[in-house]
């Protein structure tokens, strides 16, 4: 990051002789902004956007050091304004001094050059490093201020919708809840993301896949996007197979991401234009748009966590702004690299990711075949789960499916409907009264004779929490909110599995 040349100047306080002047020629030799300070109160008045302060003993008399000391109490959090006192007597300046400056580094006069400039420029990368936590700290409350907003908005549109839910425009409102339901959904997933990303604990499912087809369903899902702000996307695949080795879900979140950006940052009746290519031993994915492009200074931080080039009011945009730290990140778990592009402000963007091409160009296959979206699920579920909106909404997709659905809203009554029913699968909430899921997933495993295909539903969705689910009887674990397309999956997945399960037989007929 760079930092603004007049704070990391140090400050010069030597009162007597030509000190002064002497420290600071030495250190404009070495490349180090120095100013003399005349007094106490000049000194005081100028910390604040300093690199570190260099005093002289004599300097800290009592009356000085008040006025040094109440500057100090009113640092902000963040700083710890560096001292360097150059004493005759160091163990009287330090007993005099530790507590009257706090973050102080003594020197015995007299003191060598090398010495002095191995202080100061120790003092000034803390200093540096504490103006890096300050920024950290300026993005973090813009990120937190322009997070309420985007969550205040659709909550506000779903508070609306409910209260106009008995009049005769009803269905609009329903149609407006699923709309900024699915919305606030998205923004909590990408918070979820950059969480797991950030500390490390995302988790990839790597396998061989053409990157070629990738970039066609991505297009694919992108297209009503565009059409709706009057944007051409222009696909030009590789006329060759693009090999990877990669996490289908993740990489199409990447590059869904890139093309979503160059979407909203495109003027309307302009393209988007995404390619694929081989280059050496590496597979190319690019998205370029003739957008607003990116300014010069926001270049290099564009895919940090907190740094936003849009900060105004109106946010016409939308989003939170960490997509791109999320993209970089999942690149660079699949050992790839993602570079930005842009000649600046109206000049459009062009983002180039790089991943590693497997060298088996045959080692990609066709994803396994699915049960027919349309084709009724003849299956008996159990659904446990103590949110009687979350049990009835989702009881009804069970429905829709063609299952046979029981329900309960506690782990007590549910183990018990369980052991009567004995369903093909049972979706079970872990956080539920009377006994939460993993001791009834632990019960039920303990108990002799078949079992259904164990499902957890969780607001958890750490690997930690998948493993702890996993060890307690779960078969499966998806993490809340679940969309209808999972739950179908999950018992479409039990389906597969129920050849190789004694007494459990899952019919689709």
């Amino acid at each position: 990051m760079s930092i603004d040349g007049e704070r990391e100047r140090v400050l010069v306080w030597a009162p007597e002789g030509s000190d002064a002047a002497l420290t600071i020629a030495l250190l404009e030799r070495h490349g180090v902004r120095a100013a003399p300070c005349s007094c106490a109160r000049e000194l005081a008045d100028t910390m604040e956007n300093a690199g570190c302060a260099l005093v002289s003993q004599e300097a800290l008399r009592a009356e000085n050091l008040s006025i040094i000391r109440e500057q100090l109490r009113s640092q902000p959090p963040w700083s710890d304004f560096p001292f360097i006192l150059v004493a005759f007597k160091p163990d009287v300046a330090r007993s005099e001094t530790w507590q009257a400056l706090g973050n102080v580094t003594v020197l015995e006069r007299p003191t060598q050059s090398r010495t002095l400039l191995t202080a100061v420029n120790a003092a000034l990368r803390a200093r540096r490093r504490q103006y890096e936590a300050e920024q950290a700290i300026v993005h973090r409350d813009q990120f937190l201020a322009m997070l309420g907003h985007e969550l205040r908005n659709p909550l506000a549109a779903i508070l609306l919708a409910t209260e106009t839910e008995n009049r005769a425009d009803s269905g609009r409102g329903r149609d407006v809840i699923a709309r900024q339901a699915r919305h606030l959904r998205r923004l909590v997933d990408d918070l979820l993301d950059v969480a797991r990303v950030t500390t490390g604990k995302m988790v990839l499912a790597p396998a061989p896949i053409d990157i070629n087809q990738i970039l066609q369903r991505c297009v694919q899902g992108a297209e009503l996007s565009a059409q709706q702000s009057s944007i051409q996307i222009v696909s030009m695949p590789s006329l060759q197979p693009l090999p990877v080795s990669a996490d289908r879900v993740r990489l199409e979140e990447v590059l869904l991401s890139l093309l979503s950006n160059a979407i909203k940052y495109s003027p309307p009746g302009s393209e988007v234009r995404v390619c694929s290519r081989a280059e050496g031993n590496e597979c190319v994915l690019e998205v370029e748009d003739d957008g607003i492009g990116i300014a010069p200074e926001m270049l290099p931080r564009v895919f940090d966590l907190f740094a936003q080039a849009d900060v105004s009011l109106d946010r016409a945009r939308g989003g939170l702004g960490i997509g791109l730290t999320i993209v970089k990140s999942l690149v660079e778990l699949h050992g790839g690299s993602v570079r930005a592009a842009s000649a600046g402000l109206g000049a459009g963007s062009t983002f180039t990711v790089r991943l590693p091409r497997l060298e088996d160009e045959n080692a990609t296959g066709v994803p396994s075949s699915r049960l027919s979206q349309d084709e009724p699920l003849h299956t008996s579920v159990l659904l446990v789960d103590d949110n009687e909106d979350l049990l009835e909404m989702t009881r009804d997709v069970l429905l829709s499916f063609g299952c046979e659905v029981a329900t309960a809203s506690d782990g007590p009554s549910g183990l018990e409907r369980l052991r009567a029913i004995m369903p093909a699968v049972a979706f079970v909430d872990i956080g539920l009264p009377g006994l939460d899921g993993y001791e009834f997933a632990r019960r039920l495993r303990s108990t002799p004779g078949p079992r259904p295909w164990l499902v957890a539903l969780t607001g958890y969705g750490q690997p930690e929490d998948r493993a702890r689910a996993l060890a307690a009887g779960f078969d499966q674990h998806l993490t809340k909110p679940v969309s209808v397309s999972a739950l179908r999956s999950a018992i479409e997945q039990a389906a597969r599995q129920s050849s190789t399960r004694s007494g459990v037989c899952l019919k689709h007929q």
